[in-house]
């Protein structure tokens, strides 16, 4: 215990002397420190879109009521989910623990904005209003309107010039418009957000679906939405599901739907491999920084490093001073870069209505990458500092 004691003390009372030298030229310090942020900001960033992306996409499957779901094998993703047949909801409803089996129509049509008539695009949601299947307060509480012909629900939170509608449709006001041609009334709004793959979502019944999309067959379905009863286990219903219906459909939990979706984003996507790229990238630039100016302020002080040398010091102590630099560099950085990514967040949410939040998660994370960023500019810089002699020196 004495033994260790002494070291401690020693410690304590070092001379700062990694402090001393980055703020002896304070110029140079502060270059490094923006640099630093800025390669945090690029990780905050592009971390922040990721998480956007996969929250974006899946927060409709979120608020599916259900337990199961049924999907051809060859979709790929919501807006592509293919088709299968409508009877596979009829067997389904066989094997024991199933209470309902009901279908899901979603598609990603042409509409005009009410306001300005410009044609986008949006996507349109069908089910069955007698079996409500979200959880969405404001969609059960209008269930009865879309019963009625060409009506449906806006998604308030969409993206896009929809101020004037949505406040006409507030005051009580008829709201129409058009989806390919074909007439419709907004009777009700709710709240889901856009996306990656859709500026907006309409929600209405199954049969306002299949009149909206005449070429859909109505002996087929895109998804389906499997409720159980009561204490039924979702996984070994959905191994008797699996082995009991043919090989045109894969049964998902609810959890496996949603991962679906993060999947495809993830792998089948050039935008998923972007944003790694970019994460990639922002650590490299910050190594890349911090590297010059540490490598730059090894060689000023070359000469104090070799006479600490030809004093006795070993290189463990001189590479303690390069190491202090490093982490200093990397906490001074890393604050600015966070507080200016809280406001890149608030701007990029208030612009593209996307899930821009900060978390301890991601500000953590970025932390331990900022710090082993430094380190490795810190490893690679002392290179030189280790083959330093003081002989050739003086």
């Amino acid at each position: 215990m004495l033994g260790l004691i002494k070291p401690l003390q020693q410690l304590r009372n070092r001379t700062p002397l990694g402090w001393l030298q980055l703020s002896h030229d304070k110029g140079r310090m502060a270059v490094a420190i923006a640099g630093i942020a800025f390669a945090d900001i690029l990780m905050f960033m592009q971390l922040g879109f990721q998480n956007a992306l996969y929250s974006s996409n899946t927060r409709l499957h979120q608020t599916l009521q259900t337990d199961l779901v049924l999907v051809s094998p060859q979709g790929r993703n919501l807006l592509n989910l293919s088709s299968f047949p409508r009877r596979r909801l009829y067997q389904a409803m066989n094997v024991p623990g199933v209470r309902s089996a009901d279908p899901l129509y979603v598609k990603l049509a042409n509409w005009k904005v009410p306001a300005t008539g410009r044609e986008t695009s949006i996507m349109v949601v069908g089910f069955d209003p007698d079996r409500p299947a979200f959880s969405l307060p404001e969609v059960n509480q209008n269930l009865n309107s879309i019963k009625l012909p060409d009506t449906v629900l806006f998604d308030r939170a969409s993206r896009g010039d929809y101020q004037d509608a949505i406040a006409q449709i507030n005051q009580g006001k008829i709201v129409k418009t058009e989806i390919d041609r074909r007439t419709i009334t907004i009777d009700g709004l709710f709240s889901i957000g856009a996306s990656f793959a859709a500026d907006g979502a309409l929600i209405t019944s199954d049969q306002n679906y299949l009149r909206l999309f005449p070429k859909q067959n109505a002996g087929s379905v895109n998804a389906g939405l499997i409720q159980l009863q009561t204490g039924a286990d979702p996984v070994q219903v959905q191994q008797v599901l699996k082995a009991y219906l043919p090989p045109d459909v894969k049964v998902l939990t609810k959890a496996e739907f949603i991962e679906f979706e993060k999947n495809y984003w993830a792998k089948n996507t050039a935008v998923g491999f972007v944003f790694n790229l970019g994460v990639a990238m922002g650590f490299v630039v910050g190594v890349i920084i911090v590297y010059q100016v540490l490598s730059t302020d090894v060689s000023d002080h070359m000469a104090e490093y070799a006479t600490f040398k030809a004093m006795g010091y070993r290189n463990i102590y001189l590479l303690g001073i390069v190491f202090e630099e490093a982490i200093i560099l990397s906490i001074l950085g890393f604050l600015p870069g966070l507080g200016v990514s809280f406001g890149l967040y608030s701007l990029t949410r208030k612009a593209t209505n996307l899930p821009m939040y900060m978390t301890l998660i991601r500000a953590i994370t970025v932390l331990i990458l900022n710090t082993i960023m430094c380190s490795i500019s810190g490893t690679i810089a002392t290179r030189k500092l280790q083959a330093a002699d003081p002989a050739d020196i003086f």
